[in-house]
């Protein structure tokens, strides 16, 4: 099982392949935002990498970090934790004025992923 180390929680043992969105959730019981229900349209559930960073990303990740302008981070509804990685929870509820983290994303990703290199 891959190890997800997140800054200020600690480390847990996550799922071989579950979304990294579900994991912070789920295993280190952080809340982290995802507006938009996991399927990259808001980018709430940014992430920085402390170490660990995946080299692949979905088409729909890249994109929307294009589009939005944003680097340094990642969206965690697009990434599997299929080895172990360390991440900073940037993205949270509290704090943000919101009145929940928003719908439960799914344990698949979606859009369906396309996958290519981050860089």
């Amino acid at each position: 099982m891959p190890k997800l180390t997140v800054e200020g929680y600690g480390t847990f043992e996550v799922p071989q392949g579950k979304r990294l969105v579900l994991a912070l959730e789920d295993e280190a019981g952080v809340d982290q935002l995802h507006a938009c229900g996991g399927n990259c349209r808001c980018t709430t559930c940014r992430v920085e990498f402390i170490d660990g960073e995946p080299n692949k990303m979905t088409q729909a990740e890249k994109d929307k970090l294009a589009e939005r302008g944003l680097s340094g981070v990642r969206l965690s509804c697009q990434i599997l934790c299929d080895h172990d990685m360390a991440v900073r929870a940037i993205s949270r509820l509290e704090g943000s004025g919101r009145p929940d983290a928003g719908p439960r994303p799914e344990p698949d990703i979606h859009p369906e992923p396309v996958w290519t290199t981050r860089n």
